[in-house]
Order: structure tokens, then C-alpha cells, then sequence
């Protein structure tokens, strides 16, 4: 048993016995946002067929945020879209509070920023209890503006997003609605370096097979070395740590005859955790990787709405714990971006809303080939709760 809990800890990437250990209740919270987050990148792939690149963590935050302000049966689809009661309300916000402290935190050798912010309409007032809550519970920066004044109110909140991301997305809104009751935001910021960089005279030009059986040149890093390695009959996976391996990247390659869209397809929070922990920590693999930089931007009103919340984005939608002005929901919109090369990846994803006012796996062989040479999906994974921070599809075009 306490070898097998070893393995566990060395393939899940806790490189640490300084790393807190989540309560049993932070666990379980932990895997109902996974399955929260599997369930909205199913979604994402079956309505875009190209590249994308999202945050499912910061969609959950702003949602959690929203969640606070809402009532009744908007309390009731929302809660329920996240996976959780609204009994669960407070030991949401106490888990989101813990990861708000814990994961900035954890490893001096990458860089993490996590912001909220609540831009309110001076015209209208905000509910004390729920400015007090979200300051308290998801540091929230709560702000009357004059929506009215719309270049100074764009520049407010444009700067708060380029400010949080570091210059990677320094606009979310290119106009600002005078009826609208607020703009909701969560900033999600990473920059990691390889714990194993790339030796950049190895990246070269290789074949990259499209899905259309098409084909084109990519410039492909590539090394050799053992990595924590896996496989079903579906895909094969890889874990790429970063800095001191409190995060890493995930890679899920489709084997030949398979698509990345199968593989989004059979994941859910429970394999998720049994994906993570069933894998070899000391097997040799030649990796190829593209060097690739996606932007993506999607509204998400309709995946939202298919999801389990169509009542938060109709008048009449109660989020009166906000504010007795508070209507409806306008948008949720995410704008996101990935750069990875061979030092590391840096990412960034702002989620903005707008309110209207009123198991077993085979052995592998000694040496394993992981070449990317074909659409595949990554995953950027906090190492101890398995938290999606950010996840994408690449397919070469």
C-alpha cells in the first residue's frame, strides 16, 4: 500500500513532501470541477473544428462569482451547471478561496496571477453582503464606473485585463452598453519554464498530418529522456512538468485512426484523476512538439445555455443577492492565448460577463514514440488536485 501510494504521488507530479495535501472535501470539490471542466471542453470541440484554446478555471471562478449574486432557480442552474447545490455555496467559495491562496504559491519557478473584478454601474447600487463576499472570498475588486464616460470606462477595464495578463490580452470589450448593470471579469495568468527545456538546434521541419489527411511543415521540438508516460487504446499521454513540477502540461495523442474529438469525448473528472495517476514515472520517450502560439475568443451564451443555465441569460432571471437592479445576463464571453516554445509556455484567459441592469494499462516498450505529428489535445494541470487551468486542441492549421 505505501509503495503503491509512492507511485501515485510520483505520476500525479508531487514532487514535494512540503505540498499541502487537500482535505477530503477539497478532493472531492476538486474532481466535481474537473468533470465541470470535461463537460464544457466537450462542448467547446464539438462546436469548433479548428484550433482553440480555453481556461476552464477561469470560466468556473467568474461563475462561482456570478453564482453569489444569484437567487432561486438562477441560484438553483447555475449551481448545478458547476456540478454542485446551492447548499454547496459556502464550501464553494471556501474551496475557490483556498485555491485563490494555494495555487500562486506553490511553485517559485512559475508564475501564476489569478484575478476578479466587479465593475459596477454608478447608476445603480450593489448589495453590501454580496461586495463583502466576493472581496472576502475571491479578493474581487468592486468599482463603480460611469458607464456612460465609455472611453474612461474602456480604459478601466481594459487595463485591468491587460494589467492581470501581463500585456497578453490587453482588450476584452471594444464598447460599453450605458444599460448594463455590470461587467464581471476573472484573469487567469501562467508562465512556465520546462523543467526539461528543448535544445532549440533540435527543432527543425516536419510533416504535421491534418485530420483532412491533408499535410503541411511545422517547425517540431523535439527530446529524449524518461517522462511519466501512458496509454489506453484510445491515446497516449504525456506529462511535461513545469519548474519544479507543482504544474505540467498534459499532451493526449490520438492513436492512428482516432481524433482528438473522441478523446475529449471520453473524459470526464473520475477517469481524469485514474488518467493521471495510472502512469509509468520512468519511461523513456523520444517527443516531438510543436513550437505554436493560438489566440481564441468565443462567446459562451448558447454552451452555457446547453449546459444547464438558459434561465441566467432570459429577463426575469433573479440575481437580486447582487443587486435589485441586476436582471439578466447579456454575455459570457472568454478571450484566451497560449505561446509554447522550447523554454516553456506562457498563457493567459480572461471570462467577462455582462449584466443587464434590472484503470489497468498495459506495459509499455523500453522506448516510446510520441510524435506530435497529428492533431492533439494539452492541458495545462495543477498537479495535486488534477484543476484544469487551461486547456486547448491543436490541429496544425
Amino acid at each position: 500500500m505505501k509503495l503503491f501510494a509512492l507511485f501515485a504521488m510520483l505520476a500525479a507530479g508531487c514532487v514535494s513532501a512540503q505540498t499541502p495535501e487537500l482535505t477530503a472535501e477539497q478532493k472531492a470539490m476538486a474532481a466535481t470541477g474537473n468533470d465541470f471542466s470535461f463537460r464544457f471542453l466537450q462542448q467547446i470541440d464539438q462546436n469548433e473544428k479548428g484550433d482553440w484554446f480555453v481556461s476552464p478555471t477561469s470560466l468556473q471562478m467568474l461563475l462561482s462569482v456570478i453564482l453569489n449574486g444569484a437567487k432561486d432557480g438562477t441560484a438553483d442552474e447555475i449551481a448545478r451547471t458547476l456540478g454542485f447545490e446551492v447548499s454547496e455555496l459556502d464550501a464553494l467559495n471556501d474551496f475557490n478561496r483556498m485555491m485563490l491562496d494555494r495555487l500562486p504559491k506553490l511553485d517559485p519557478a512559475t508564475k501564476l496571477v489569478i484575478g476578479n473584478a466587479v465593475f459596477v454601474n454608478q447608476m445603480y447600487p450593489i448589495e453590501k453582503k454580496y461586495k463583502n463576499l466576493v472581496e472576502k472570498y475571491y479578493d474581487a475588486e468592486v468599482k463603480n464606473l460611469d458607464f456612460k464616460s465609455e472611453k474612461s470606462t474602456l480604459r478601466t477595464i481594459n487595463g485591468w485585463c491587460n494589467k492581470q495578463t501581463n500585456g497578453l490580452i490587453p482588450s476584452v470589450l471594444e464598447s460599453v452598453d450605458p444599460n448594463m448593470f455590470a461587467y464581471l471579469l476573472n484573469a487567469l495568468y501562467f508562465k512556465g519554464a520546462w523543467m526539461y527545456p528543448f535544445t532549440k538546434s533540435w527543432t527543425q521541419e516536419r510533416t504535421f498530418h491534418l485530420e483532412n489527411g491533408e499535410e503541411k511543415q511545422l517547425w517540431m521540438m523535439e527530446k529524449e529522456r524518461k517522462f511519466s508516460y501512458g496509454e489506453n487504446e484510445l491515446f497516449q499521454r504525456i506529462r511535461l512538468p513545469y519548474g519544479d513540477g507543482f504544474y505540467a502540461m498534459y499532451v493526449l495523442l490520438p492513436k492512428e485512426g482516432h481524433t482528438v474529438a473522441e478523446v475529449v469525448a471520453s473524459l470526464d473528472g473520475k477517469d481524469w484523476d485514474e488518467l493521471r495517476r495510472n502512469m509509468y514515472s520512468d519511461t523513456k520517450v523520444n517527443l516531438w512538439l510543436p513550437r505554436f502560439e493560438t489566440k481564441y475568443h468565443i462567446k459562451l451564451n448558447d454552451i452555457l445555455k446547453s449546459m444547464g443555465m438558459p434561465g441566467s441569460f432570459a429577463p426575469g432571471a433573479n440575481f437580486k443577492a447582487m443587486s435589485l437592479n441586476a436582471d439578466y445576463l447579456d454575455f459570457v464571453q472568454q478571450d484566451a492565448i497560449i505561446k509554447v516554445d522550447e523554454k516553456g509556455s506562457e498563457a493567459a484567459a480572461v471570462t467577462s460577463a455582462g449584466m443587464m441592469g434590472a484503470t489497468a494499462i498495459p506495459e509499455p516498450p523500453r522506448i516510446i514514440n510520441f510524435h506530435c505529428d497529428h492533431p492533439f489535445l494539452y492541458l495545462i494541470v495543477e498537479a495535486q488536485s488534477g484543476s484544469v487551468l487551461f486547456a486547448g486542441k491543436f490541429t496544425g492549421k
